[in-house]
């Protein structure tokens, strides 16, 4: 009878909680009972999530006892107005357990539920911390979770799928443009079974947490004691007076081991790579570029490229078998992350890249130590150490959408490089002549040089180091989406926010943005749920810049048009600052597609523009039939040109030497196709270096010609 007496014992701690928890379960003895749904039976409900211990024999027919209730606060000592508000605060303390990821997606919308809605853009699945609305705020994606009635008997409810150790709530209002809505106190409720809810009570009866005093920046309560349930309400009893109750919350929870709970089981993700998974700090982050640099010396070094508005280093770390120089021949690539301070997965992401490529190189990992011998690699984590620094003081959860966002200036990088496009289409759409408007290495306006200039000391770091090296190809981390954006991020038609704009290399820049995207574990997921307001499955992950929101003087079109490297931005996930318990599953939805998109740059052509005698050309012109855009051979003569597998008619001509074409053919395997060109010098090259040589300078021949007309006008007369 073992097993009856243990029923007996928990439905009596079950009568316990029950008479603990007052009046409610009752709806008659508290007024402020909580209406529930009328299909309050949960339909999505996973019988496995408790599991009762199995019968002894002989006791089958016996019936199973009903999970414990949840466990109220043993002693609680806060006063009933509840804890201070805490609006900025560092990183949640070790006593803290991290977010049960409504900002990240990792809670579906299944688990999400409400007492009412105003319309289905408003729904319980909308109310997720940071969510944003669209720019009509349309009935499918608003920016919060709004009841559809002001009263105190609404609510909003999170089912964690297993008994989870609650210790927190972060709230914000709504995201609008045009509305004022927020909640300005609340009671927070748990329950096993979304039946019985026990109320967080202070030492005078319901706990009432403050709420928000505006809608975007987050305030965090913590529990006075935390509580382990299933489910979490939260109930609001304030709002804003000309607003409607309105809300986005994240649960702060960690969740208990539950061994026969298949759910979490099929869903847990780990990872064996042995690396520092964790935020770091400007110092902790040079600490650990020169730890990487130590353990592998021979191939990697660190660099900076100049300094932020703080005077903070912006460091990069070089990964090449020949640090420090440029080999004829072999490609230049670049990983950038931070230009937006608050955005900081990449920058996280980028630091994990460096050591696993150190650790793989130094354990003979063959494909790594081809992509480091055969590329030479850069890697900048942080763009904007600055506006990180500030981003880092609210935290992963309390530093809203855009704390940290721009410079100390207030600048947003991404956005601060010269618009070259609106100077090539003005020029395109004048007429020329016989004189061919230029379609590459466009320059730099005067304007944008001087030093009265709306321009980021970041920016011009950036476009020195562009200009410095022959980068080819590149990629700019950044966050708040899932989605690689390639140019043109600006739209032609200037009475026109959204419209695609294709570079003339579309199709190149198509390729490199799926080599990513589809190697990313959930970039082309068609089941996944979307970020904010944009749904990119209909491309696969991928989406023109301008086609998405148009952007003048962006990054990727300066690149494209000032120099010979194609830059893409890469969005890395909805959430901007994930907490550190995150980032090991981060690392395994990106690593693959970091190192595929890295490898791209070995795609097209690549080979040597020489004279007569051997010198490599600087600057010669790299041109495929075809296609608009030109390339330029660097300073040792070498050049490479991305290209998609076919047949290509290449050109290459330089100033003073005949120009040279041959077909190059483009396959599928990995490696660029060698395609090399010598030019020879023409005549009045040649006469000019004669010349020069010996001190003269050579005459223009329409000029001398005049000269030879008028002396035999003078010798008839």
């Amino acid at each position: 009878m073992a097993g009856l007496e243990v029923a007996t014992l928990t439905l009596t701690l079950l009568e316990v909680a029950l008479v603990g928890a007052g009046a409610q379960g009752t709806t008659h003895r508290n007024p402020d009972y909580l209406v529930q749904e009328s299909w309050s039976p949960e339909p999505y409900s996973h019988p496995e999530l408790y599991s009762p211990p199995p019968p002894e024999s002989g006791e089958e027919g016996e019936q199973e006892p009903r999970p414990p209730g949840p466990r109220p606060p043993k002693k609680p000592t806060k006063p009933r107005r509840g804890p201070r508000r805490e609006k900025l605060a560092p990183e949640t303390p070790p006593s803290d357990c991290p977010p049960l990821g409504l900002e990240s997606l990792k809670v579906t919308d299944f688990q999400l539920h409400a007492s009412t809605t105003k319309r289905y853009g408003l729904g319980a699945h909308r109310g997720r911390l940071n969510i944003q609305a669209g720019v009509n705020e349309n009935d499918f994606y608003d920016g919060a979770w709004c009841a559809g009635r002001n009263d105190l008997h609404q609510w909003i409810e999170v089912d964690a799928r297993r008994l989870t150790r609650f210790t927190g709530v972060i709230t914000q209002g709504r995201n609008s443009l045009w509305l004022s809505d927020w909640v300005t106190s609340y009671k927070v409720m748990v329950s096993n079974d979304s039946h019985t809810w026990v109320t967080v009570k202070s030492e005078s009866g319901d706990m009432i947490f403050e709420g928000n005093s505006e809608k975007e920046v987050p305030v965090l309560n913590r529990l006075p004691t935390p509580m382990v349930a299933r489910y979490i309400r939260v109930n609001p009893r304030s709002w804003f007076d000309n607003g409607s109750i309105c809300l986005r919350m994240e649960i702060l929870g960690c969740p208990l081991p539950d061994p026969n709970n298949y759910y979490h089981r099929r869903n847990e993700m780990t990872t064996t790579d042995d690396l520092d998974f964790k935020h770091h700090n400007y110092k902790e982050m040079r600490q650990l570029m020169k730890v990487v640099n130590e353990m592998c010396p021979n191939v990697t070094r660190i660099y900076n490229i100049g300094k932020s508005q703080q005077g903070l280093k912006l460091y990069a770390v070089e990964l090449s078998d020949h640090p420090g120089e440029h080999e004829v021949g072999e490609p230049e690539f670049h990983y950038m992350a931070g230009a937006h301070g608050n955005e900081v997965l990449g920058r996280e992401l980028l630091l994990l890249l460096v050591q696993f490529l150190c650790r793989e190189y130094l354990a003979g990992n063959a494909r790594i130590v081809w992509l480091l011998e055969e590329t030479r690699v850069h890697i900048l984590p942080s763009l904007n150490p600055d506006g990180y620094e500030k981003a880092s003081e609210g935290g992963s959860e309390l530093g809203g959408w855009s704390l940290g966002r721009w410079t100390q200036d207030g600048i947003d990088i991404n956005n601060n490089f010269p618009d070259l496009n609106t100077l090539l289409w003005e020029a395109e759409g004048r007429p020329q002549g016989p004189r061919k408007v230029p379609n590459h290495h466009l320059a730099i306006p005067e304007w944008f040089l001087s030093e009265n200039a709306t321009v980021a000391v970041e920016t011009r770091a950036v476009i020195s180091w562009m200009e410095k090296i022959p980068f080819v190809l590149g990629g700019n981390l950044q966050g708040g989406e899932l989605v690689v954006a390639y140019p043109f991020d600006m739209v032609r038609s200037p009475w026109k926010t959204q419209e695609a704009t294709p570079t003339p290399d579309d199709h190149v820049f198509r390729w490199l943005a799926y080599a990513y995207a589809s190697t990313h574990r959930l970039m082309t997921d068609a089941r996944r749920r979307v970020c904010h307001t944009e749904d990119f499955q209909k491309e696969d992950g991928t989406i023109n810049g301008a086609s998405w929101h148009t952007v003048a003087g962006s990054l990727n079109d300066f690149s494209y048009l000032h120099t010979n490297c194609f830059e893409l931005s890469i969005y890395m996930g909805c959430d901007k600052f994930p907490h550190e318990s995150e980032l090991p599953e981060e690392w395994e939805n990106n690593r693959e597609s970091l190192i595929v998109f890295m490898e791209q740059v070995h795609r097209g052509i690549k080979g040597m523009v020489r004279d007569t005698h051997g010198r490599g050309i600087p600057g010669a012109i790299i041109s495929v039939e075809g296609i608009n855009h030109d390339v330029r051979t660097a300073s040792d003569g070498d050049y490479w040109r991305l290209l998609n597998p076919g047949e290509y008619v290449v050109t290459a001509r330089a100033e003073g030497f005949t120009s040279a074409t041959r077909n190059c053919m483009v396959g599928y395997d990995m490696g660029a196709t060698r395609c090399d060109f010598t030019l020879a010098k023409t005549n009045l090259a040649r006469i000019r270096e004669i010349m020069q040589k010996f001190g003269k300078q050579p005459l223009s021949l329409p000029a001398r010609r005049s000269k030879l007309r008028g002396r035999r006008r003078r010798q008839r007369g």
